[in-house]
């Protein structure tokens, strides 16, 4: 996408970038929309995925103008792992065939060569009007979130991204870092000013208190938030945290709705590891599938991101979504009753004590 304020009107996306990310800004504005330019080019239309409406029930990704499928594809588990082309390409093409509309990565899946990025933009070369796509900076710097957003735009094969967010913020300090001058709020910002991106959000798994802290000081679009059937044990996301994102309204994402499988019946924590964070996993879990999307389905969330291993997976999830009820406040007090004895590895990415 060309910027106007260029001298040259064929500058391509990616010079702009560069200009960009060596300009000092010297305000937050309050309103993304209201320091906008009118003149400047405007984004694509939002996507639409033509599966999606007979695919699963759909809802409002807050004041976005976006209707996102209950199910969303994320670009964990067989989407980041190393040299795994043959798996996750077809993985995201069948989503994509199933009727997902929405899909989630970011700058630091897959690691240094972030695989997840790659492997979701080879399919986006040729289906990007079908998705929803969102990405992350895990960088605090205004400069270190535009170099990370230049790269993210070639390995997703796009010239704009539709939703990017600032990376699990666990702590207050890292509050005060990306709102100050030279901070990341200012990188989504400009893009957003620019029209590399169309909406802006945060994410965060450790603590409630830090994203309270985040979204009064700023009107972000969405959030995505680690909520589980566990959450009521344990520095609860669901008690103030979402209120205040539907008060705000917010298009709110959950994660961490299986906990990497820990919550689950047929979790084996033998041989799936601990991951090297959290409290270590020590028995199976208490729920099933089923159970664990319709839980926090059930609350007011947009959609949810799930990361896959196999197509077979995929099919499942998809196939809880198309079937979803809400559960009663009773059942939802059962299931978190339920989830009680695993609560402490179904919560490994909150903030515990050493």
């Amino acid at each position: 996408m060309n910027d106007p304020e260029s001298s040259d009107p064929k500058l391509p996306r990616r010079e702009v970038l560069k200009l960009a990310a060596a300009a000092a800004v010297g305000f937050l504005a309050r309103d993304v929309a209201a320091a906008t330019p009118a003149s400047r080019a405007a984004l694509p239309p939002l996507p639409v995925n033509p599966a999606t409406p007979n695919a699963m029930p759909t809802r409002n990704l807050g004041r976005t103008g976006y209707q996102t499928g209950l199910f969303s594809l994320g670009g964990q588990a067989a989407i980041e792992k190393a040299n795994n082309e043959a798996v996750a390409v077809p993985l995201i093409e069948r989503a994509l065939d199933l009727g997902v509309n929405y899909i989630d990565t970011s700058a630091i899946y897959g690691g240094d060569e972030r695989w997840s990025e790659r492997y979701i933009g080879r399919v986006m070369k040729t289906r990007r009007r079908e998705a929803f796509l969102a990405t992350k900076t895990h960088e605090r710097t205004y400069d270190g979130s535009m170099r990370l957003l230049e790269r993210s735009l070639e390995l997703l094969q796009t010239d704009h991204i539709d939703l990017w967010q600032i990376h699990n913020l666990s702590e207050l300090s890292q509050v005060d870092r990306i709102f100050a001058k030279g901070g990341a709020v200012e990188a989504l910002i400009k893009a957003v000013e620019q029209k590399i991106v169309r909406t802006i959000g945060v994410t965060g798994h450790a603590d409630p208190a830090v994203l309270l802290e985040v979204i009064r000081r700023h009107r972000f679009d969405t959030i995505l938030l680690a909520l589980n059937a566990a959450d009521a044990h344990h520095l609860s996301f669901s008690k103030a945290l979402l209120p205040l994102a539907v008060e705000k309204q917010m298009g709110i994402i959950g994660m961490k709705i299986p906990a990497r499988g820990r919550i689950l019946t047929g979790y084996e924590p033998s041989r799936a590891g601990t991951r090297g964070f959290g409290p270590a996993a020590t028995r199976s879990g208490t729920l099933t599938m089923t159970e664990a999307m319709r839980y926090v389905l059930s609350q007011p969330v947009s959609t949810v991101i799930i990361g896959c291993d196999s197509i077979a997976q995929l099919e499942e999830n998809v196939k809880i979504a198309r079937a979803f009820t809400p559960l009663s406040d009773s059942q939802m007090a059962s299931l978190t009753a339920k989830a009680e004895p695993v609560s402490k590895q179904s919560l490994f990415f909150r903030k515990w004590e050493a």
